[in-house]
């Protein structure tokens, strides 16, 4: 009989990820109210004011993390960029998936809207820029030219650009900057680079605008910030040489702006409304600058005359000779120095990973709020007062909120639960929490050191924790508070072990030492503990190693005592007498972790040298040596009552192991980071594991068998399918040759990517004509049977038995075709066509003349066939076998747009007579009633007021 276990994996009863609050892979945006942040998959929503998280835009089985966050002019929608280079639209409101748009091979690091938010253009690490129609959810085209990962994308509007009439594409402009040291600039109506600028000696970091869009500023890798003008009028009048016969440039060089630090310039941003310019050269301050306007500056700038011209006079009166009719030019870079003045300063509380101003105004008037998504797991909100007129006292940034509870700062190193599964301790450099498992809410939050182990001590109402400085800190859950320091070793403690009758504890150092102690209760006299009793550590004896002790282990029957050291072996020593009872040696790098089977007869080990060892405990001998992971395997455990064991690594898997058959039963990829810290629930219900990423996830036993050779199926599948999309995104080579070949540089070519979605999109369409066929072709040979045989024999003739799944949906072979040909997602349909050949091309042709003919979705068919014609355009030129498909084709598709033409102009005329009419009403209405004399008089003789009417637009 095959053996069947339980699937382990994150449900929606709990959240997966818990213990987050913003991940540092991606840019956060703020609207004033609510903040949207990345946390690792997923964006979360919070309102700062409250510290609570709203809404977790997750997407099932999708693990790639998020690297970009743009919020489109229509403020419910979000562009999400990810770092396997697909990008989602979110909405908002519903917290779902509009659409994905699949095109580039490696992250997306840059996103941008244009105003109307119905053009989405993409950047990447492949230094690909795509340009998206939301709308149409297809990819309009990809331009080709950085020679490095492009950092920011701008849209620049131009002034009526086309008439409404012009059949050409919406135009515009784009703006792109990339590590590759360039600024390029796009003419997206011609689909060209216009002009390359080579702006800074080091990688370009960031850009952005102003709100006039006429100034550019780029910040580069050596902490220069570059001020740039943008000519409009050289846009308008297009590109032409000048007089030394040079092409026209649009974008000129202005100045530089002194920083306060001379690092990276990450990010810079102009405030929406505001007068204010943020830039964040340094990785704990955001520099704030205050935009004056033009007045200002020649108030400014006629001081300084002034004053120029008093040193004159005050020289040429100290016997110097100097004209005083001559007037002190102010250089053209000063004017930008006097526009962009230092406002203050904002210091956070650690290192910044992005920023972004509040959209929505204070009560406070004329501050502003600048929003701080820091890179050690926390938010942060201050307040920026408006310049102050006392120069005495300059102003400063004050914070009003911060969310920095529900998570660690740093790494989680070590996880523990409590006996009835109910509470989790996390432990990292600095903080301890304690989290409810059936909420996963942050319910205390402890201070404590460079915590490397815990446990929970019997009762559950205390927690031990071991530190790098050799403290064993005691803390009381109640109270949250600690309520003694032992003094245990001299140096780190690297791990805490309770006997499994809770009567003793034992704890191994790099000191080596293995110290035992007994639990003494106390009474909490005179201290703030709720609980009546205080648990307290008293040393009874020390087991002195030759080497550091790295893990410690009872057996679960109370007999053994396992000591792994760092000279890659494991003591077992008898618990009562401490005599030396088994050496297991094997490992070739330092044993991390060990346990022991529930019943005393297995001990599992996993060492740095990637493996993992399982003996039996009473002779010492290695069943099996395993290699479990790319990378050092940090910790194992065994599962409450069985031989299945957990292992975690660095290389960011959790797997699950059977102990007697030596094999590995499931892989759990989740985690984005090193995985440092596990801990089993002891009724063997779930897994907890806890990051580098900061955060902890939760793997529920679910209700779901699995097979091991389904399993390795599977996984064999996976690896032949991501085979087969990597050779198709290969880039082309020549026939028969296997190398790569280098691609022409083409400025401009047609967005694809194929993906396991589309292939699989391309053969259920496949298999759709050839069902389709087969039944058209039957039905036929029937008809034609009939027609040959005489009247009363061809009613004695069966017909031929319907295909059962169109049966099934009572559906004509041609609509069933079309049915599945809708279920493919837009943004995929182009890719799926590619996947089909050419005898199938002929039999989908021949599908959409019917679908033309009965007029059925006219604008799918019109996308289908226009693509198709455009791809197979040599072999159906070729060919005669399309000229009776393709002819009539023609007649009945332009026959159903005609009509579909004369009904949208139709509906158009209605709609703007409708207009007009209003229009007309609504301003002989206002003539009538608000200059009505007679009217007018009567109701001041009357006494009356006049009463005020708001017009609505």
């Amino acid at each position: 009989m095959v053996q069947s276990y339980l699937r382990h994996g994150p449900t929606q009863a709990k959240i997966a990820a818990f213990g987050l609050i913003c991940s540092s892979s991606s840019n956060s945006v703020f609207d004033g109210k609510l903040a949207y942040v990345p946390a690792l998959e997923d964006v979360l929503v919070w309102d700062v004011k409250k510290g609570q998280m709203l809404a977790m835009w997750h997407e099932t089985g999708h693990r790639a993390e998020v690297t970009c966050i743009k919020q489109s002019p229509h403020p419910d929608s979000f562009a999400v960029g990810y770092a396997d280079g697909s990008i989602r639209l979110w909405s908002a409101s519903s917290g779902s998936v509009l659409t994905t748009f699949n095109g580039h091979k490696k992250a997306v690091t840059a996103l941008g809207f244009d105003e109307q938010g119905t053009r989405l253009a993409s950047g990447s690490q492949d230094t690909d820029l795509i340009v998206w129609d939301v709308i149409g959810e297809t990819g309009l085209y990809r331009l080709r030219g950085h020679r490095d990962q492009i950092t920011a994308i701008r849209f620049i509007s131009t002034s009526d650009d086309q008439p409404s009439t012009s059949s050409v594409t919406a135009a515009g402009l784009l703006l792109t900057s990339s590590k590759d040291t360039f600024i390029k600039l796009w003419d997206l109506c011609n689909k060209h680079c216009i002009q390359t600028i080579v702006a800074h000696r080091s990688e370009i970091w960031s850009l952005d605008l102003n709100n006039d869009q006429d100034l550019i500023f780029t910040g580069s890798g050596e902490g220069e910030l570059k001020a740039w003008k943008l000519d409009h009028e050289a846009v308008a009048e297009g590109l032409k040489e000048t007089e030394t016969g040079e092409v026209q440039k649009i974008i000129h060089p202005i100045s530089t702006l002194p920083l306060s630090s001379r690092h990276r310039i990450a990010q810079i941003k102009f405030h929406s409304t505001q007068p204010y310019m943020a830039v964040q050269s340094h990785e704990r301050s955001v520099e704030i600058f205050r935009i004056r306007t033009e007045e200002e500056v020649k108030k400014k700038q006629a001081r300084r005359k002034k004053r120029a011209k008093e040193k004159e006079q005050k020289s040429s009166n100290d016997g110097m000779v100097l004209d005083v009719g001559d007037e002190v030019e102010i250089p053209h870079e000063l004017q930008l120095v006097d526009m962009f003045t230092p406002h203050l300063v904002v210091r956070a509380s650690g290192k910044i990973r992005s920023f972004d101003f509040g959209l929505e105004p204070l009560a406070l008037k004329g501050s502003t709020q600048l929003f701080l998504a820091l890179a050690s797991n926390a938010l942060e909100i201050y307040n920026i007062p408006p310049p102050s007129k006392n120069k005495e006292e300059p102003p400063e940034a004050v914070r009003s909120f911060s969310v920095d509870l529900p998570g660690h700062r740093t790494d989680i190193r070590t996880l523990s639960l409590s006996s009835d599964d109910q509470i989790l301790a996390s432990a990292s450099s600095g903080s301890l929490k304690i989290w409810n498992m059936k909420t996963t809410a942050c319910i205390r939050t402890m201070d404590c050191g460079y915590a490397i182990c815990s446990t929970f001590l019997p009762g559950d109402r205390h927690i031990a924790i071991g530190t790098k400085s050799g403290e064993i800190l005691i803390y009381d859950i109640s109270s949250s508070s600690l309520i003694e320091t032992v003094k245990a070793h001299s140096s780190t403690v690297w791990s805490l072990h309770v006997r499994a009758d809770q009567c003793a504890l034992v704890s191994g150092s790099e000191d080596k030492n293995v110290k035992f102690w007994e639990f003494e209760q106390r009474d909490a006299s005179g201290e703030n503990v709720q609980s009546g009793k205080l648990l307290t550590l008293v040393h009874t004896r020390t087991l002195k190693m030759t080497d550091d002790v790295l893990s410690v282990k009872y057996s679960p029957n109370g007999k053994l005592l396992a000591v792994a050291l760092l000279d890659s072996t494991v003591k077992v020593f008898y618990e009562d007498t401490l005599k030396f009872f088994l050496s297991l040696y094997g490992h070739k790098l330092p044993v991390l972790s060990m346990d022991i089977s529930s019943d005393s007869r297995l001990i599992v080990t996993c060492s740095a040298d990637k493996n993992v060892k399982i003996w039996g405990l009473d002779f010492g001998d290695c069943h099996k040596s395993i290699f479990a992971h790319e990378e050092s395997v940090m910790q194992v455990a065994f599962e409450a009552k069985s031989h299945y064991f957990w292992t975690v690594g660095k290389d960011k898997m959790v797997k699950y192991w059977d102990g007697d058959k030596f094999e590995g039963i499931q892989k759990l990829d989740g985690h984005h980071g090193e995985v440092w810290a596990l801990a089993l629930s002891h009724h063997g219900n779930f897994v907890v594991t806890g990051s580098h990423d900061k955060s902890i996830r939760v793997w529920e036993k679910l209700d779901e068998p699995l097979f091991l050779e389904e399993e390795r199926e599977r996984e064999l599948e996976q690896l032949y399918e991501s085979g087969i999309v990597d050779d198709l995104n290969r880039v082309e080579a020549p026939i028969g040759d296997a190398r790569p070949a280098v691609a022409a540089e083409v400025e401009v070519s047609a967005v694809t990517k194929q993906t396991t979605e589309t292939l699989m999109a391309g053969e259920r369409i496949m298999e759709a004509l050839d069902l389709a066929d087969t039944e058209r072709r039957t039905f036929h040979e029937y008809e034609e049977m009939t027609s040959r045989l005489a009247e009363d024999d061809a009613m004695k003739l069966q017909p031929p038995p319907r295909n059962p799944i169109l049966a099934a949906y009572d559906l004509a072979p041609d609509a069933y075709v079309l049915r599945v040909v809708e279920k493919v997602q837009s943004t995929a349909l182009q890719d799926a066509l590619l996947v089909l050949p050419f005898g199938k091309v002929v039999s989908l042709m021949a599908y959409l003349n019917i679908w033309a003919q009965k007029e059925w979705n006219i604008p799918l068919v019109s996308r289908i066939t226009f693509f198709l014609l455009k791809i197979h355009h040599h072999q159906i030129v070729a060919n005669r076998i399309m000229r009776t498909t393709l002819i009539p084709l023609r007649k009945h598709l332009r026959a159903a747009l005609q009509r579909q033409k004369d009904v949208i102009s139709y509906n158009l005329a209605a709609l703007q007579y409708i207009r007009r009419k209003n229009e007309f009403e609504r301003t002989a209405q206002f003539y009538e009633e608000g200059l009505d004399e007679e009217k007018v008089e009567a109701k001041i003789a009357e006494g009356k007021k006049r009463k005020r009417v708001h017009l609505k637009a």
